[in-house]
């Protein structure tokens, strides 16, 4: 198996503690071990970041930019999702 035939891994690195892990780029690698060591190599060479994670490529299921109208429709016909739904009573001043 040569690299161009390894799978592709998406790396997410949490920065700091409490904040939420963020895409950090793409690498290819034979398994997940040489994966996450590719990309703790790659991605944290400056103390960036205090956890990895790798995924496949093929894992991930993303919806299409193009179908966003009608993929996220359906959250459009429930009012009661929206603080304007709700009055706001009499000297209540941060709610």
């Amino acid at each position: 198996m040569t690299t161009s035939d390894w799978p592709l891994w998406e790396v997410f690195v949490r920065s700091r503690r409490g904040l939420s892990h963020t895409h950090a780029g793409s690498l290819h690698a034979p398994d997940a071990q040489m994966a996450l060591r590719n990309a703790r190599d790659l991605y944290t060479r400056r103390n960036e970041g205090v956890s990895l994670w790798v995924v496949p490529s093929a894992a991930i299921t993303a919806s299409s930019p193009d179908e966003k109208d009608p993929f996220f429709e359906p959250s459009a016909d429930k009012p009661y999702r929206h603080p304007t739904f709700y009055e706001v009573p009499e000297g209540v001043k941060n709610l």
